[in-house]
């Protein structure tokens, strides 16, 4: 009987661990999208190609791509495991600022954002890299 019980609490210890785990999409789909019209010569192309990248690692994990989403989900987080996307574009403003100078205070857009992923699975370890490149404009009075 105590070994029925033991069995049990352990057996539901396990769910509960599996089903907390944590969970990262590699791709940021938004609803909101401000339409910019560049149909007057009022801006100009400051940065080409300019990229900034953010990847998340687990142990006990596995990463998948359905169509354009790719998540990973996994137990035991490693390093920062933060927002993908978020971490993505900030660094690339900071590769565009170590190239060009600060952005305070211009009017920057990005434009022809383009999103890549990786996916390593080794079993017991998962990684999921997300890459984002645009072009970088600016406007003009």
């Amino acid at each position: 009987m105590v070994k029925k019980k033991l069995f049990i609490a352990i057996f539901i210890m396990f769910v509960l661990v599996i089903f907390s785990g944590c969970s990262s999409t590699g791709m940021y789909v938004t609803m909101n999208q401000t339409h910019v019209e560049l149909s007057k010569p009022n801006f100009k192309i400051k940065a080409v190609n300019v990229g900034g990248e953010a990847e998340i690692s687990y142990i006990i994990g596995v990463s998948y791509s359905i169509g354009a989403i790719t998540e990973c989900l996994g137990l035991i987080g490693m390093g920062d495991i933060g927002s993908l996307y978020t971490t993505a574009i900030n660094n690339l403003w900071k590769n565009y600022e170590k190239k060009y100078g600060p952005i305070i205070n211009q009017k920057l857009a990005l434009t022809n954002v383009r999103y890549d992923t990786d996916i390593l699975n080794l079993g017991v370890y998962t990684r999921l890299k997300l890459k984002v490149c645009a072009d970088v404009i600016e406007f003009s009075e």
